[in-house]
């Protein structure tokens, strides 16, 4: 179990602190969007060309046409988001909560429900409108904010829940996943494919035959694929994911080599002429050689997967998610009718991730229990395992995206309805945050008093 409680610390440590930046990206975005001059400013940067030039051409083009600003963001910036989400897939499938099917059923069946029951409340509500094709927004759980909130509980969380809510989060990008490249891929050119699987390939032959480490290798080659997909027809954050499966997950050295490796290099660094080691010694040629050696086995020793996930993460979370959010979730609310929020697009967004995600996490995790499929977190009960049900529905990144996806080439009755949408994400997720906070608070146990442990 001690993997598991790797990943799930890693999980906390790098999505927990970025959602403060994300919050802070949020409200900033909504304060800007609704101050006149500033608003338009605002809009229309967004909508400027962006241009690489190699030549007479333009990387940054897609249909002959150059990409704006918000285009760049959600297509090229969010592939790397879903490059490191493809990273965190492999890993937990490899040495973590994926691992084993028995430790994972419950969290994977919860967010089966906690995709099923907000899509079928979705289109209950939006049967036979325009926006019937946004069915798949209130599907995700934002794993930041989620794991954000449980952070702000601290220890008084079991480990278990943050597995769960982590595991379940994680299956929930992968259902995303699914649905982006199902549904929001059209036009397809099997020319580009073809050469995107040659790419493909050569990622898969570098990396497995030729245990190429450099991380270069694999950014380069992997924007070439995204290059080669954002013309094909599929979603060019589907690039993201299937690069990241291609990225080895074994080191070169196993930690038992490195260790044998580099305690010859030091001893051998001891024996060189200079028999007085201190700060001011300056070295020679060979002990210069020795350290370098160690340096090169360190490199070794760590796979690329965990090399590109360890380096990726600070720029996701504090860059490319708060520049995501700043530029998707600016709503303007000057001269929005207050009711909007209990009709239409917006509230079949609230109900699908308040209501829909709660029952259905809870309901499929309930029926996997009972059945004896799976056994419950351990330290839980179910009022814990409801509270985090809550949480799930906070749908906020991957939400915004698959609702710029959904309604973004509509035109003018397309921004409408996106920034309607985009009520009911931010309103769906702040309810579900909140009571799922409240929820939590009542009742987790708690926290030990540090005083009285220190007088026992």
């Amino acid at each position: 179990m001690s993997h598991v409680f790797y990943a799930a610390r890693q999980a906390l440590r790098h999505h927990a602190s970025g959602g403060n930046v994300l919050i802070f990206a949020t409200v900033l975005a909504l304060v800007v969007a609704n101050i006149p001059g500033l608003n338009t400013l605002y809009n229309d940067f967004w909508n400027q060309p962006m241009r690489l030039q190699i030549g007479d051409f333009n990387v940054l083009s897609h249909a002959g046409h150059p990409m704006t600003v918000l285009q760049f963001i959600n297509d090229a910036l969010m592939a790397v988001f879903f490059f490191s989400i493809g990273l965190e897939i492999k890993r937990e499938v490899l040495v973590g909560e994926l691992s084993s099917f028995r430790q994972a059923l419950l969290p994977i069946m919860g967010a089966i429900g906690g995709m099923i029951v907000p899509v079928g409340l979705y289109l209950a509500l939006a049967a036979g409108s325009d926006y019937a094709d946004g069915a798949a927004i209130p599907m995700a759980t934002d794993i930041a904010f989620s794991l954000g909130v449980l952070a702000l509980l601290g220890s008084r969380v079991p480990v278990s829940l943050k597995i769960f809510l982590t595991t379940l989060a994680v299956v929930d990008d992968i259902g995303g996943i699914i649905v982006i490249a199902a549904f929001y891929s059209s036009h397809i050119d099997m020319a580009f494919i073809g050469y995107a699987a040659v790419g493909l390939a050569v990622l898969l032959v570098g990396g497995g035959f030729l245990k190429i480490q450099s991380k270069f290798f694999y950014v380069l080659i992997g924007g070439i694929v995204w290059f080669l997909f954002l013309n094909s027809g599929i979603h060019p954050t589907i690039a993201g994911v299937l690069v990241a499966f291609c990225v080895p997950s074994v080191p070169v050295y196993a930690p038992e080599k490195y260790i044998k490796k580099i305690r010859s290099s030091i001893r051998n660094f001891n024996e060189e002429e200079d028999d007085v080691l201190s700060r001011r010694t300056i070295l020679n040629h060979e002990q210069m050689d020795w350290l370098k050696q160690i340096e090169s086995a360190s490199d070794k020793v760590i796979s690329p997967l965990q090399d590109l996930e360890d380096s990726l993460h600070p720029v996701i979370n504090y860059l490319i998610i708060p520049l995501f959010a700043f530029a998707n979730a600016g709503i303007y609310l000057l001269d929005m009718n207050p009711m909007t929020v209990l009709s239409g697009i917006s509230l079949a967004i609230i109900v699908g991730l308040v209501i829909g995600k709660f029952v259905g996490i809870l309901l499929f995790s309930w029926l996997t229990v009972r059945m004896k499929l799976a056994p419950m977190p351990e330290g839980s009960d179910w009022k814990m395992v409801a509270a985090i049900s809550m949480l799930g529905g906070i749908g906020f990144t991957v939400s915004l995206f698959i609702a710029n996806l959904s309604f973004g080439d509509m035109g003018e009755a397309g921004v409408a309805l996106l920034n309607d949408s985009k009520v009911g994400i931010v309103a769906g997720s702040l309810l579900s945050g909140v009571i799922g906070y409240g929820l939590l608070s009542r009742f987790l146990p708690q926290a030990p008093d540090a005083s009285a442990e220190d007088e026992d």
